[in-house]
């Protein structure tokens, strides 16, 4: 009788330990020494690469900006001075968000983007020039919106009309400009809007070069 018990408690034991291995079953011990068996739910991970110690040339981060902005009809400075305040052109920069990489991609954008690892710094800048390009055909070329957008959201910016009554906006759009444009005097007013004060353009000329251009806009 004991044999066939023994049997029996090590016939269980494999039994259990099977189901824990290959369906996610767990045997919790409790204070009186019995024994529960339950079935714990995989937990679902959200994407989260990890960043490479590696350095990485900036010669190297360079020319993979030269390549895609121009593939994105970009001005190289301005992927340069958006990578300047981002990051500091470091590939492996991750924000308490969680944006990723040189261009600080939030992982849902670069989901939508089809960056496979925002680590990389060529996947990064592809995927965040992509990005970029389409904030500035949004907005008709208004580059301080698309900046706006590209720290706030689009939707923000649509639902304020404007660059978002956000301090950490306004001061984001204010250093992008004045990295860009080498002017440490630039301001974004706090109630700049679509249809009030000055708007700035990242338009071409005849020749080719990009050029950025303000038009007052009279207020209505």
């Amino acid at each position: 009788m004991r044999t066939h018990l023994r049997l029996l408690v090590a016939l269980l034991a494999l039994t259990l330990c099977s189901l824990s291995a290959s369906a996610g079953v767990k045997i919790k011990v409790l204070e009186d020494g019995s024994r529960v068996m339950y079935n714990e739910r995989p937990v679902r991970r959200s994407w989260s690469p990890q960043p490479r110690a590696a350095a990485v040339p900036r010669a190297e981060i360079d020319g993979f900006i030269e390549a895609h902005a121009r593939r994105q009809r970009l001005d190289p400075e301005l992927v340069r001075a958006v990578i300047q305040v981002e990051s500091g052109f470091r590939p492996w920069a991750q924000s308490h968000k969680g944006a990723m990489g040189l261009m600080q991609l939030m992982p849902e954008t670069a989901r939508a983007l089809s960056v496979t690892d925002p680590w990389d710094p060529n996947e990064n800048l592809r995927g965040g020039t992509v990005y970029l390009r389409h904030l500035l055909d949004r907005f008709g070329g208004r580059l301080e919106l698309a900046l706006a957008g590209y720290n706030a959201g689009p939707e923000n910016v649509q639902r304020y009309g404007g660059i978002p009554p956000f301090e950490e906006t306004r001061d984001y759009v204010e250093k992008v400009l004045r990295v860009y444009r080498n002017d440490p005097r630039i301001s974004i007013p706090s109630d700049n809007s679509l249809r009030r004060g000055r708007k700035t353009f990242l338009t071409r000329d005849a020749d080719g070069n990009f050029l950025l251009t303000t038009t007052r806009v009279a207020d209505r």
